[in-house]
């Protein structure tokens, strides 16, 4: 028996859940047709196996036709996916893991020119930002069948197995109902918060009919929207004791804020560099408001927070969502005294913003989340003969390829040309508010000292440096350095991105950021110039500035350009640069107009046009390769041996990451791992 309040059992009504930690509904856009089929139910079962009490799946699964999908929802109104999800319930039942279901009418939440094409509908004709949609205001008829749509779709939930549903009532139909900001209506269903909850109890009571009393129904719901026109927190907690004291529901789910704008969600959903947990005392006010279980999650990302929550009496099941799709075993690591090995969850968000802007959640530094059929996230001894692995270069491609084959038992040395390892991590890392990124370098080098593999600092390694180790293999993850955006006149004029984050050039006071790669480094240079009191413009020749990035790590950015009254130019290419006295003098053209030209005069034109690789050594090395350098891309993404032998040569050499070209952290890790499973 273990006294830690997180590995207590908790009784919900029937069902008995082994611990305290649970994954909360969200949609990693995983499903294939609208159902959860291999790789969904891989995603969750590996959770399972990771030693979690439950796990809810969806965010969520859609009642109606006339709900399309927002981001790969499952359609929770076909009857085909009960086989579905029942291969995934049993698939975590396996490792006693319970299993939900979030089920939903996206209201206003998605867009009319999807899926069939239906009206967008909601209480009231309010239009939400994120989605844009106007949509039309529920009639009778809307509503009478969408309660049936919920009753239909809780009993195939009964059926596939699932031990229970909750309800989403968060920026979505139902809470829809429930804000004067979003319910203007006159009729039975608008004005006091009897009428407004009507929607609700017809929900409720239609499902309760359809799947009986033993069945776990309960409502993520907000309780505090946290705007002057939206559901007040006195209302909101009111609802929530209604629910509470009705015998109809099982648990509350407390959520806190708006999600209609990027920057409200941001608040409900906080990115790295803002606070953790910010909305767990609120969750403890329900609770002790309500005397009723309360689940939340809301950047609960390390298991010391999470045990507080528990210990504190804040929470009955605290939700570690984002931390679980960083490392799904937290749980088993905690149980086998190995905390100290858990993944940490950096608050990065590449897994949302990915989901928002149409892909599929990735976690940033793990890259067997979402591909669990393909890529283990235990990595399992090599069955052949250990090879001599030289890596050359500490930045996150470097570090995962020396993680991954030292785990497979390889003799692993790492050659690193700087002080320091985390390459291009460690400079992301000096914009302050991003600082917790060095969370995956100091993860990777603590691994890496458990596993007992040699790192060289202060090595610019040249070949005989390589040759001299006598490697089997040489993996070149060098990365790149900063090149400058084609230009008519005045390359060596400008200053780097990398130069402003790095502090190795200071902001002047009039500075021109020109950003056409449209990711974290030229934002970072724009906010770290204007935080040091530059006056800051911002030139891109997208139709919207920062297109890599998501709404969720956008969101701070542009607080801190408001802020500091950031100029924001778009559709706008920079030219040339030119010298004109003790200032610079930027042209600007249009790729839509060529007779455009603009000039600004400025002390400083920044530019961020990502990296060239480094590729000197895997040029001098390809030669004297057994592979020159080829990979057969072919096997490598299906299977079998990736490095054909097309010349004498008594090692393998191949590059990853940024030494092959410019591409992001995720793509770092991914190529570290997929090819050092391969060696």
């Amino acid at each position: 028996m273990t006294a830690d309040p997180l590995l207590q059992p908790y009784q919900l009504k029937h069902l008995t859940l082994k611990n305290r930690v649970m994954s909360t509904s969200h949609e990693p856009a995983y499903s294939e047709d609208g159902m959860p089929k291999e790789r969904y139910r891989l995603y969750h079962a590996e959770k399972a196996k990771g030693g979690m009490a439950m796990t809810m799946t969806a965010g969520s699964a859609l009642v109606s036709r006339d709900s399309p999908a927002a981001f790969g929802n499952l359609l929770a109104w076909r009857d085909e996916i009960v086989g579905w999800l029942r291969e995934l319930a049993d698939a975590c039942h396996e490792h006693d893991c319970k299993v939900m279901i979030q089920l939903t009418h996206l209201g206003r939440r998605t867009g009319w020119n999807k899926a069939d094409w239906l009206p967008v509908l909601a209480p009231s004709p309010v239009r939400e930002p994120a989605h844009r949609a106007f949509p039309k205001a529920a009639e009778d008829w809307d509503i009478d069948r969408i309660v049936a749509d919920y009753a239909s779709a809780a009993q195939r939930m009964k059926e596939a197995g699932l031990d229970g549903i909750e309800f989403e009532a968060y920026g979505h139909l139902m809470d829809g109902f429930w804000s004067p900001a979003t319910n203007t209506r006159t009729d039975d269903y608008g004005g006091s918060l009897d009428n407004r909850m009507r929607f609700s109890w017809r929900v409720v009571d239609a499902v309760r009919a359809a799947v009986g009393p033993d069945f776990i129904v309960g409502v993520r719901m907000v309780a505090d929207e946290d705007f002057d026109r939206g559901l007040s927190k006195e209302e909101g907690v009111e609802i929530a004791r209604r629910f509470a004291a009705s015998g109809k529901i099982d648990f509350l789910n407390i959520i806190r804020g708006s999600i209609e704008t990027d920057a409200a969600l941001t608040r409900v959903i906080p990115v790295t560099g803002m606070r953790s947990s910010p909305h767990l005392d609120f969750a403890g006010e329900v609770r002790a408001a309500t005397k009723f279980p309360v689940f939340h999650a809301a950047r609960i990302q390390d298991v010391a927070t999470a045990r507080h929550a528990i210990a504190s009496g804040k929470l009955d099941m605290v939700g570690m969502t984002r931390a679980h799709i960083a490392d799904p075993h937290i749980v088993k690591k905690v149980m086998e005294g190995r905390e100290h090995q858990i993944r940490p969850c950096v608050g990065a968000t590449y897994c949302l913003d990915r989901i928002y802007e149409g892909g599929e959640a990735l976690c940033v530094h793990n890259a067997a989340t979402g591909r669990e059929a393909k890529i283990p996230h235990v990595i399992a001894k090599a069955e052949g003969p250990a090879r001599r692995v030289v890596i050359v270069g500490a930045g996150a491609a470097g570090l995962e390829a020396a993680r991954v084959t030292a785990e497979r038992g390889h003799k692993v040395t790492v050659l690193e040309a700087s002080g320091q390892a985390g390459g291009q991590i460690r400079l992301a890392a000096q914009n302050p508010r991003r600082k917790e990124l060095i969370g995956i370098v100091a993860w990777r080098l603590a691994e890496l000292e458990r596993l007992g593999v040699e790192l060289r600092y202060d090595v610019w390694a040249e070949k005989d440096d390589v040759l001299a180790l006598a490697p089997d293999v040489v993996v070149v993850a060098t990365g790149g350095l900063p090149q400058n955006p084609p230009l008519d006149e005045g390359g060596d004029f400008v200053t780097s991105s990398w130069d402003i984050v790095s502090g190795a050039a200071k902001p002047a006071e009039t500075v021109l950021v020109y950003d056409d790669n449209g990711g974290h480094p030229g934002m970072s240079a724009a906010e770290i110039a204007a935080n040091a009191g530059a006056r800051v413009e911002l030139v891109s020749p997208e139709r919207f500035f920062a297109p890599e990035m998501g709404g969720l790590n956008h969101a701070p950015y542009m607080k801190a350009f408001h802020e500091k009254g950031v100029r924001i130019t778009v559709n706008t290419r920079l030219i040339g640069v030119r010298r004109d006295g003790n200032q610079l003098v930027a042209t600007l053209g249009s790729d839509f107009a060529a007779e455009y030209r603009e000039e600004r005069r400025v002390d400083q034109v920044v530019v961020e046009h990502g990296t060239l690789p480094l590729e000197d050594l895997y040029l001098a090395l390809k030669p004297l390769s057994s592979n020159g350098g080829a990979v057969d891309y072919e096997r490598l993404i299906h299977g079998g041996a990736i490095f054909p032998a097309r010349q004498d040569g008594s090692f393998v050499v191949f590059r990853i990451g940024d030494a092959v070209a410019s591409r992001n952290i995720h793509a770092a890790i991914y190529d570290g791992i997929r090819f050092g499973l391969r060696i």
